[in-house]
């Protein structure tokens, strides 16, 4: 027998004939709603983080429209919502900080109005993980449509990648070697049209770990944001979400331990931002999935570099999707990934890739003659990390990844910008950088602090990369040989606290190791000494940062967020 129709979550409200139901229609067909909208139509949400303090985002009440316009052809009521939206090209101190905060307004917007399925709208660092996080607790058929990158820079007769030339530009500026002049005028050139960071940065890296996920129809990831593909996939993505409600489909039956398994290792065949394992760790905990470091490791074990992409390669997004974009880039990857997941599509990710081609080697390796052979994920443990630190090899200098050096410590990032270019810094390029206080509670959001700039005297002497650890984080777009994610964090008491300068670090990445070569004893002593000063738990919603954060082995979630999906209907109106 066929299985009953499953009522629509939406008819709660409209298909009511009373007061509440009234109240419901009424003012929806003063914005012109037709009757036959509230007649069994699934009524799709359109989550838009479009926003002018967001330049990456700014775009996408365009690509509403064309989602709408899906919507209405496959039968479906479309209702387009603004939330809150997170841009770290402005915002302060990090857009990581507003991550939890943005998923907590999707979910209360999802459970608290009539939404069959909803569509999210995507594009700069955290928007794409906090908008999958909050549709994961609330359970809904949900596709993710991604802005997509803005098209490469130029400045003068080169390329140049967001964020990741930015660095190399900067560096230059600081040792002299470019005048001021043509840093400032580099700025037109860099970002040339609408789209997030066209290199593979934590937006394009999430933008590819939805697709990776089967949270994207296939081989939309890597469209470039000015792209007139980006509109037309997004009318293909109004027309499927409408199918997915009648279908059952919800973002539960699609994001389960296989997909997780296959956006880690997909990330590493990316080279993806260091940033995809705090997201990725915090969307399996939404949707009550174990996931630690060690299964980022298990998962990341053998898979080379295939990506030839900035900051890890040489080309940038534009190139990667003339080349096949994810789907050729996974089906090079094979059988190495759960072909059997499920996708937003109702088939297989075996099937949804089953006609990718690999239009560029040169651009998407494959794994017989790699980009490089480095893992893109390391995880580093030791008695400065023991519960874990993490390093992107791809991204980082061989004659580095095996490395002991004394430490140059900064208490705070005040410290750092205080000393980093006094010539009379004691420090050289076998040194160590170690800056503390930039941890989830101590530096509440955890800034994108970790790629230490390198002292100015050694700039100048041409040296371009040195062994930086912090507890914090760094760019998706930045490089060198950076231990980041240290846990746990020196402010609350975390073993980097314990540094001082002049002490010898051991770093091998081979081995997987991170250890601060000090008697026991001694830092035993040292525990007695004053530490750190925790943030102050201040008013508002940086006070419950502080207070509910979850450490970076945890994903930074909210601990009151951790597991608990639902798809639970509020109560009715009291009239």
């Amino acid at each position: 027998m066929p299985s009953e129709k499953r009522p629509l979550r939406s008819e709660a409200w409209f298909r009511l004939i009373n007061n509440a139901g009234f109240e419901h229609r009424t003012h929806l067909k003063a914005r012109g709603a037709l009757p036959e909208m509230f007649e069994g139509r699934p009524v799709i949400g359109i989550a838009n983080s479009g926003s002018d303090l967001v330049p990456c985002n700014a775009h996408l009440s365009g690509i509403a429209e064309w989602v709408a316009k899906g919507v209405l052809e496959a039968g479906g009521y479309p209702l387009i919502f603004p939330t809150m939206s997170i841009g770290d090209s402005i915002v302060r101190p990090s857009g990581m900080l507003f991550r939890n905060l943005m998923s907590m307004e999707l979910e209360a917007t999802l459970r608290a109005n009539p939404l069959d399925g909803v569509v999210l709208l995507t594009g700069c660092d955290n928007t794409a993980p906090a908008y999958m996080m909050g549709a994961a607790s609330v359970m809904l058929p949900t596709v993710v449509v991604h802005g997509g990158a803005m098209i490469s820079g130029r400045f003068g007769n080169r390329t140049v990648g967001s964020g990741t030339d930015i660095f190399k530009m900067h560096a230059d500026y600081r040792a002299g070697r470019m005048s001021k002049d043509d840093f400032l005028d580099a700025e037109y050139g860099m970002s040339r049209s609408n789209g997030h960071c066209n290199t593979m940065g934590t937006a394009t890296t999430m933008g590819c770990l939805a697709e990776a996920l089967g949270l994207s129809l296939p081989g939309t990831a890597a469209i470039p944001a000015v792209d007139s593909r980006r509109l037309s996939s997004s009318q293909l993505a109004g027309r499927r979400i409408v199918e997915m409600v009648r279908e059952d489909l919800t973002i539960t039956k699609v994001v389960d331990r296989r997909a997780i398994e296959n956006a880690i290792r997909v990330n590493a065949a990316l080279g993806g931002s260091t940033n995809a394992i705090l997201h990725i760790t915090a969307l399996a905990g939404r949707l009550g999935i174990d996931l630690s470091l060690a299964d980022f490791e298990a998962n990341s074990a053998g898979i080379p570099l295939l990506a030839n992409i900035a900051p890890n390669g040489a080309y940038l997004v534009e190139e990667f999707f003339a080349a096949g974009g994810l789907p050729a880039l996974m089906a090079e990857m094979g059988d190495r990934l759960h072909l059997d997941a499920l996708t937003v599509t109702g088939r297989t990710l075996g099937e949804d890739i089953a006609s990718a081609r690999n239009g560029n080697p040169e651009v998407i390796a494959s794994f017989d003659a790699p980009v490089k052979p480095q893992n893109a994920l390391k995880i580093l443990r030791g008695n400065l990390a023991p519960r874990g630190a993490i390093i992107k090899p791809s991204a980082a200098s061989p004659h580095l990844m095996k490395h002991t050096g004394p430490a140059v410590v900064f208490e705070t990032v005040e410290d750092l910008d205080a000393r980093i270019d006094d010539p009379n810094l004691p420090v050289d390029e076998n040194s160590v950088l170690v800056l503390k206080g930039i941890g989830p509670r101590g530096y509440p959001g955890m800034p994108e602090l970790g790629n230490i700039r390198l002292p100015a005297k050694l700039l100048e002497r041409g040296i371009t990369d040195m062994v930086r650890i912090s507890d914090g984080r760094m760019s998706g777009t930045a490089y060198g040989t950076v231990v980041l994610h240290v846990t746990p964090e020196s402010s609350i008491g975390g073993p980097l606290a314990l540094v001082r300068d002049g002490d010898l670090i051991t770093l091998d990445v081979d081995a997987g190791t991170l250890d601060l070569n000090v008697a026991p004893e001694e830092l035993e002593r040292r525990k007695g000494e004053p530490g750190p000063i925790p943030a102050a738990a201040r008013r508002g919603y940086e006070r419950l940062f502080i207070e509910h954060v979850l450490q970076a082995d945890q994903g930074l979630d909210f601990d009151f967020l951790v597991g608990g999906s639902d798809t639970s209907t509020p109560l009715r109106r009291p009239f």
